[in-house]
């Protein structure tokens, strides 16, 4: 599929970046990192200008990300309903909401943000799911391109500074990215329990005090019995 879209890329230019990077920003599930590391390369190359590419790239994804922004404000439950009775082709992968629901309560703002920059394969959720929870569009608004403007500076320069390796380097970014996810969900998930666990301590204190008492004052009422 890779090669499908970097054909494109190269026959069409322009035009079919912006409109691959909202396709994907949107939710598709389309390989646009990738893409952009191929384009940074491509511009050191000359086939493109990389002045060029960031507006382009930018204006695309925001475009995208405030589609699935509002289609999750506007109809998300019904839009879910309708994805979970598609057998053979869904916009948006579906097993990666419930993940991307966790992810954006407890970061808000910060999910966004990482979304855009490291953690693309949840963007499109993470829209849908902005919108379903009555995010702030204001707020959504400001997370969201700061994060895309991060999110196509790193690689667009990663693939011009190394144009004769950048599949390698995106490779690279890649797993880089997949290896902080795992620790961060390693991280969210300790700290979670280690509160379930204190949580848990705490009220058996609680009960056992309130046992204690119980018992003291039951003795007191069996030494001083009424007349």
């Amino acid at each position: 599929m890779s090669a499908f879209f970097l054909d494109i890329l190269q026959q069409y230019g322009y035009p079919a970046l912006w409109l691959i990077i909202f396709v994907a920003a949107a939710g598709a599930p389309i390989p646009a990192s990738l893409l952009l590391f191929a384009s940074g390369a491509f511009s050191a190359l000359g086939d493109f200008n990389i002045f060029i590419l960031f507006p382009v790239v930018l204006s695309a994804a925001v475009m995208g990300d405030n589609l699935g922004y509002l289609l999750g404000r506007r109809v998300g439950t019904v839009l879910l309903a309708w994805l979970e009775r598609q057998k053979r082709f869904r916009w948006i992968t579906l097993s990666a909401l419930p993940q991307s629901q966790t992810y954006f309560r407890k970061g808000g703002g910060w999910a966004i943000f990482m979304t855009r920059v490291l953690f693309s394969a949840l963007g499109g959720t993470i829209n849908l799911v902005a919108g379903l929870e009555q995010y702030p569009y204001r707020n959504f608004l400001f997370w969201d391109v700061i994060g895309e403007a991060l999110g196509a500076i790193i690689p667009l320069s990663l693939g011009y500074a190394f144009a004769a390796t950048w599949e390698e380097v995106a490779g690279l970014f890649g797993a880089f990215s997949g290896l902080l996810f795992a620790l961060l969900a390693a991280i969210v998930s300790t700290v979670l329990l280690v509160r379930k666990i204190r949580q848990r301590r705490r009220a058996s204190a609680v009960k056992a005090e309130t046992n204690d008492t119980s018992q003291v004052l039951e003795s007191k009422a069996e030494a001083n019995p009424l007349h």
